[in-house]
């Protein structure tokens, strides 16, 4: 059995050693070994290097036991410093635990069975839905950011009566930076001299203009005449695929409260009438135009997407709250290709869709929190939250209060104005994790998930431990299916 070596701090040991009691059949030994410092968060690498001799032995557990090695070494999750360079100097991997102690027996849960999010198997269809009215320069900066995001096609969307003189010349330049590329317009003339540039795609073709694909090599997507009409579709799809051509069959997702269910189930006539045509899901008229949160909209809409075995998803960011909309689709379709090969629900592989509450906010209890209070002897002001609300302590004793204006006299630093300042900052960051219900952590920036643009480095911070999340976009549409100061003190 592994034996597991957890470094931690003296305010965190007692906690730490409790969580660790508390795993119901483990699979590893463990020893919890404090390394001189008070808090645990406050770890760093070449602190441990210095304190923790090499290589690292366990007490014998017994009277007459044999020390034994270590086999793994886990040290807070908000260590600091370089692991791997750790990993090589005691010849053993030394790994990073979770952000919370308490948070322990899910890690561990998570990482034996671990979740592939690299792969996924739906395109996404980005749209820039005012190109006209961009300059070549502007349509290419916005494509690159769209790519960032998870886009792995850029739509051109064209406007009624507004030209598009540079059309052709945008197709060329999007291509020549080595993007595919698809043309949205109901102007078949447009659709063909977007098709003539290059483009991928055209968007979109009914059973009357479906001559325009035999004048040019884009992939057509295809629509009914009107949404109700599936027997157009279905007409026009039949085509094709007599035809042996390529193209993406689209039912039209209708917006709330216009059709959005009637329009649901003739996606699924469409799959059950034709079950590997490769089909593609518009879900703007769901996340543009409904005010709620746009991550669980996408995530719900791609969970429909991975039953119905969906090949791409046309979406949009031109709406203020929904202009994060790619990047969530690209979490959103990552997690449930990851549930649907699993078979088992979208949960515990990552958190990056849950922008607005945590599965978990409160890891401490305010037991717990006035325990590890009672051990301060400094005057450094720790911050926790709880159900209660917020805790502040310090040598002086605990506050507790459900807002930052109710400690605030609490405090007494009128006449310190670089720690009014820092507290400040820390209780207003509390006080909306407190509400919201999400985790706070002590000089870390609230999470939002994939609601806020975050470093390459903080991606793994949204799976769950041993998942596997790559930045680079694996799949074309073609791919998918076209073509066939004081840190809080409970870290452990």
């Amino acid at each position: 059995m592994e034996h597991i070596v957890f470094l931690t701090g003296r305010l965190a040991q007692a906690s730490l050693t409790r969580v660790l009691a508390g795993i119901e059949a483990a699979p590893f030994t463990w020893e919890v070994r404090e390394i001189g410092l008070q808090v645990a968060a406050l770890m760093t690498a070449d602190m441990i290097r210095r304190r923790v001799a090499a290589p690292v032995f366990s007490e014998g557990e017994g009277e007459g036991a044999a020390p034994r090695r270590a086999d793994r070494i886990m040290v807070p999750g908000r260590c600091r410093g370089d692991v791997e360079a750790l990993s090589l100097h005691f010849g053993v991997p030394v790994e990073r635990g979770p952000q919370e102690l308490k948070d322990l027996p899910r890690h561990f849960n998570r990482s034996a069975r671990a979740v592939d999010l690299s792969d996924y198997e739906v395109a996404i269809f980005a749209e820039i839905v005012d190109a006209p009215r961009l300059s070549v320069a502007q349509i290419i900066e916005r494509a690159q950011q769209l790519a960032a995001d998870g886009a792995n096609v850029i739509d051109l969307g064209c406007l009624p009566e507004t030209r598009f003189d540079h059309l052709a010349e945008s197709v060329q330049a999007l291509k020549a930076a080595g993007f595919q590329v698809s043309v949205d317009s109901s102007d078949t003339q447009e659709l063909l001299l977007g098709g003539k540039a290059g483009a991928d795609y055209l968007l979109s073709l009914t059973l009357d203009s479906l001559w325009i694909a035999d004048e040019v090599a884009a992939t057509p997507v295809l629509i009914p005449r009107v949404p109700a009409d599936e027997e157009s579709l279905y007409e026009a799809v039949a085509q094709m695929q007599r035809s042996g051509r390529a193209f993406l069959a689209d039912s039209i997702l209708d917006p709330i409260p216009f059709g959005l269910t009637a329009s649901i189930v003739r996606y699924h006539r469409l799959r059950e009438r034709f079950p590997d045509a490769p089909i593609m899901l518009g879900v703007g008229n769901l996340t543009e135009l409904t005010e709620a949160d746009t991550s669980g909209i996408n995530a719900v809409l791609f969970g429909i997407a991975a039953e119905l075995n969906v090949a791409a998803v046309l979406t949009t960011q031109v709406s203020q709250h929904a202009r994060r909309a790619v990047s969530e689709a690209d979490w959103a379709r990552r997690i449930m290709h990851a549930a649907a090969r699993n078979a088992t629900l979208p949960k515990g592989m990552s958190d990056a869709l849950m922008t607005v509450h945590a599965k978990h906010p409160f890891p401490d209890t305010p037991e717990e929190i006035g325990e590890i209070a009672s051990q301060v002897r400094d005057p450094n002001f720790r911050v926790q939250i709880s159900p209660l609300g917020l805790h502040v302590y310090n040598r002086d004793g605990m506050r507790l209060a459900q807002g930052a204006f109710e400690l605030w006299p609490q405090l007494k630093l009128q006449d310190d104005a670089d720690h009014a300042f820092y507290m400040g900052v820390e209780l207003a960051r509390a006080e909306i994790a407190w509400q919201l219900g999400k985790r706070y952590v002590q000089d870390q920036p609230l999470d939002w998930g994939c609601a806020a643009p975050r470093p390459t480095e903080d991606l793994a911070r949204w799976c769950a431990p041993g998942t596997t999340m790559k930045t680079s976009k694996k799949n074309s549409a073609a791919e998918t299916g076209a073509t066939s100061t004081t840190t809080a003190p409970s870290s452990s």
